[in-house]
């Protein structure tokens, strides 16, 4: 975690003053107290930063609160006090924050909140203006797992208030029911007048950290007024281990059990390095990577087997099998490391099959030992096999479970997604290696991380009809110095928690076990000022968001999004600001920013290339974008045409695509390195040159209604649009002696609807349908039901059943029935309407109830039925309505188009 704080002045309007620097802070705007306070109890840290200014100014200033947080962490709340008022973060699904935010931008509103900074931190950034004389206080406060990386967790704290601060205060404390092994604090700007604000007390299980510096101590030297404090301050631990099947702790229902076996025999490793050589790594990356390769050679025990291949168009095998990784053998690897130059295309498919076929046909190799394929690159595929998901589908094949893939991207031309769900599928993790003066020691450091297995397929076993929520409990590898953790919730009483480890270990197969007393566990905690709520409860929510969105990478497309969907839900009940969410800060007057959650396959990190293939007659053309500080660099690839070429800044879009020709983007790399012309553009605006006798393609008309129903007791159809903002929730109808309640969300871009709540008082059910999936919610217990499968359940008799891919129908003795169309062309949206809507009562209310008790044609003198304009008396409004010809959603054969009246309402 970081904290950073920036207070940039910015004379309001009227002035002519321009603004300061953020080096160059305005003395009258002062942080005069920044506290960090950090509890970790059980590994699970949460975190929260009081920063309090005060304007001293004679006009308002503008502060910037700029705090550097793990990209590991969530962000559970943050708010602004200023003067008494306070302006809380609301976190809400990312899609309904975008539209608000997207609202607040067309008005001239700010940017986004959070970005990437480095390999380990994101940024959180709000500016405020703040009148004269007046204070602010922000507050954020973050949670995240520590991971046992090398033997330790680490603790974070990134230090640069760029100023001095009266009240400075950092509070670290831990607290381990295991017990506390070892402790340690580093920082990188300690002096020895610093270190003496630094204190330190610790027992058994318990451990405070105290870094309180005064101003005195603070400054670089008494006669300015400059400070020391700007850098890394680190707290590092281990606990300690005594129990072989691990340790488990219990709160209020939820359990946690972490794994760590110590001093077991290493597995011996078969490990292929294949190194990217293309002409992309020309430079500074081919060195480091050299340099990383001769150390991680060095690394290597004498009963592993390695070897490399190395490639660019061409693939090429150093060896024609693995060799033992000898002195003599590990010698001649480092003299062909050292050889390595770059130049050429990328051919990832050739080099990562040509890997697996030299495991498959090795025979020498250990039987009890763990293969392993490693691969860096810094691109993506330009020669070979070029598809990203025809190389994923023909790796995994390939690969079909027997070893495991770990995938290095160097730097930000790479695709990371297709890296990421490459290694994902096969038992492995992707990794970024950051373009730094370290990427060397990044590369030894990732090595280290897998280089000593000491366990196989282990399975974490409890009981099973007593345990929900289970998080991953099938690991394929455990390393060692690191940590496997598993949560769920204890569902029946229990008096003993049985756990059971099966695992394949060098020299036999292991069964571990363990009991743990629920009530002597739950006791362990009680009365602690060191606990946050219920911290159990929350880290299970944090590993399983964690794990939803990890599996959902690799997952296929109905999958992922059911696996999402059940992430988001958990987001939300947690506040936890995550990718799927989005935090809404609202500032005085109105204005609002959003805090999104980056990834590093994200669009909030750097930014990655986008090829598009552009099919026209007799010619293929493709452009891909790559950003820069200055615009976006445009790399053109040109076959048989003369073509007029383009380009555009940062906030222009390729726009000019020949009507009728095919486009499809790819996540793939351009060949510049051989067989393309590449064309560097950069900054300014330049005039966009067009394709030739290019014409915009037309619009495709909608040719659904929102909502279409038929009127009580009238033979009138009504096509219903709500004028709504997309992802706000409309209350369609709600009928109290039905006990009925739905709303419905639009599509973002879309005049339709993609999601539908129905809510039951009795039974109390919860129906949420998307066009992924249907969530049915009961007492707690949550069932996902799927679109791709015909299925039924019965809730205290409310039946909900699902025809594939068509519908969903809610039906409940004496009540109306709903029943929800899902239509997939051309854009996935809902339907929704009611059967037996007799049974509707004269109280049934909202945009869509209305019509079924307070809705009334006025009868025209002329033939109504050939009138294309009525007017519609709606709960004592009149409304002109209008006849439009839609297609039926409800009917199953929607290719003819009905008549109906159109009507438009805003809620």
């Amino acid at each position: 975690m970081q904290q950073q704080l920036h207070c940039t002045p910015r004379r309001e309007k009227g002035s002519t003053e321009a603004s300061v620097e953020q080096q160059n802070a305005d003395p009258a705007v002062q942080i005069y107290s920044l506290h960090v306070d950090c509890k970790v109890t059980s590994r699970f840290a949460h975190t929260v930063i009081t920063s309090r200014i005060v304007n001293r100014a004679n006009e308002s200033r503008e502060a910037t609160f700029e705090v550097e947080l793990p990209k590991t962490a969530f962000i559970t709340n943050f708010s602004m006090s200023i003067d008494g008022e306070v302006y809380p973060g609301i976190i809400k699904e990312k899609a309904a924050a975008q539209n608000e935010y997207d609202s607040a931008v067309s008005q001239g509103q700010s940017a986004g909140l959070v970005k990437i900074t480095d390999r380990k931190l994101e940024q959180f950034h709000v500016s405020v203006s703040i009148a004269a004389a007046s204070k602010v206080t922000f507050e954020l406060t973050y949670e995240e797992l520590l991971k046992r990386q090398l033997g330790k967790y680490e603790l974070l704290i990134k230090v640069r208030p760029k100023q001095l601060v009266k009240h400075f205060q950092i509070d670290v404390h831990i607290f381990e029911p295991q017990g506390i092994h070892f402790l340690e604090t580093d920082s990188t700007f300690m002096t020895n007048e610093l270190s003496e604000a630094l204190t330190k007390e610790q027992n058994e299980t318990k451990a405070h950290i105290l870094f309180k510096p005064t101003l005195d101590q603070q400054k670089k030297n008494s006669e300015l007024d400059e400070t020391l404090l700007n850098g890394d301050f680190v707290v590092r631990y281990d606990v300690k281990r005594e129990a072989t099947a691990g340790d488990i702790q219990i709160v209020n229902g939820y359990f946690v059990h972490y794994f760590a076996p110590q001093e077991m025999p290493v597995f011996p490793k078969n490990v292929i390095f294949v190194i990217d050589r293309s002409g992309s790594m020309t430079g500074r990356k081919i060195e480091q990577t050299r340099d990383a390769l001769l150390k991680i050679l060095q690394d290597l025990r004498q009963e592993d087997h390695f070897s490399f291949i190395t490639f660019n168009h061409k693939v090429v095998e150093w060896k024609s099998s693995l060799l033992p990784a000898t002195e003599e053998n590990v010698a001649s690897a480092a003299a062909l490391v050292q050889t390595l130059a770059a130049r050429g295309g990328t051919d990832i498919s050739g080099a990562l099959l040509a890997a697996v076929g030299m495991l498959d046909k090795h025979e020498g190799l250990p039987e009890s030992s763990v293969s392993m394929i490693i691969l860096l690159t810094d691109g993506q595929p330009t020669s070979g096999e070029r598809n990203v998901e025809v190389i994923q589908e023909n790796v995994q094949k390939a690969i079909n479970g027997k070893y495991a893939l770990f995938c290095l991207g160097f730097g930000f031309d790479v695709s990371y997604k297709f890296l990421e769900k490459m290694a994902l599928s096969n038992g492995g993790i992707a990794r970024r290696i950051y373009e730094n003066a370290d990427a060397a020691l990044q590369l030894q450091g990732f090595y280290q991380e897998v280089a000593t297995p000491i366990l196989m397929q282990i399975e974490m076993q409890y009981p099973e009809n007593s345990i929900e929520g289970l998080t991953k409990n099938n690991f394929k590898l455990f390393f060692e110095g690191s940590e496997i953790i598993v949560s769920g919730k204890i569902s029946n009483e229990l008096d003993l928690l049985p756990v059971e480890i099966k695992a394949q270990s060098h020299t036999s197969n292991l069964t571990l076990k363990e009991e743990a007393n629920v009530k002597e566990k739950e006791q362990v905690f009680q009365n602690q000022r060191y606990i946050f709520g219920n911290f159990i409860e929350r880290l299970w929510a944090y590993l399983t968001i964690q794990q939803l969105l990890e599996k959902a990478i690799s997952a296929q497309e109905d999958d992922q999004k059911a696996l999402e969907a059940q992430a988001l839900d958990l987001s939300l009940r947690y506040s936890f600001v995550t990718p799927l969410t989005s935090m809404v800060v609202t500032k005085p007057q109105q204005q609002e920013e959003l805090a999104n959650k980056p990834t590093e396959a994200g669009k909030n990190s750097p930014p990655e290339m986008t090829v598009t293939t552009v099919e026209m007659e007799n010619s293929l053309f493709k452009y891909s974008l790559k950003g820069g500080k200055n615009g976006l660099i445009i790399q053109c690839l040109l076959y048989d045409t003369h073509l007029s070429l383009f380009h555009f800044t940062d906030n222009e879009k390729p726009s000019n695509i020949p009507a009728g020709a095919s486009s499809q983007r790819l996540h793939s790399r351009m060949p510049w390195e051989d067989d393309s012309v590449a064309i560097g553009l950069r900054g300014g605006r330049p005039a966009v040159s067009r394709f030739r006798d290019a014409k915009r393609p037309q619009p495709i008309a909608n040719e659904h209604a929102e909502l279409l129903f038929q009127l009580p007791r009238q033979n009138e159809r009504i096509c219903l649009n709500i004028d709504q903002r997309a992802q706000t929730s409309v209350h369609l109808l709600s009928d109290p002696e039905q006990g009925l309640t739905v709303t419905g969300k639009l599509g973002d871009g879309k005049n339709h609807f993609v999601q539908f709540d129905i809510n039951y008082v009795n039974p109390p059910v919860q129906i949420h349908v998307y066009t992924h999936a249907i969530l049915v919610s009961h007492n707690n217990k949550n069932d996902w039901l799927s679109w791709t499968t015909s299925t039924s359940s019965t809730i205290q008799g409310l039946t909900v059943s699902v025809e594939k891919e068509k519908s969903v129908t809610a039906s409940l003795p004496d009540t109306v029935t709903v029943k929800i169309s899902l239509v997939r062309f051309p854009e996935d949206f809902l339907g929704l309407y009611f059967l037996n809507t007799d049974r509707f009562s004269d109280k049934v209310t909202g945009v869509l109830g209305q019509f079924y008790s307070k809705a009334q044609f006025r009868s025209n003198s002329n033939n109504d039925q050939r009138a294309v304009e009525r007017l519609l008396r709606v709960s004592g409004s009149e409304h002109k309505v209008s006849r439009l010809y839609k297609k039926d959603y409800r009917l199953e054969s929607a290719s003819e188009p009905v008549s109906c009246w159109s009507i438009e309402l805003t809620p």
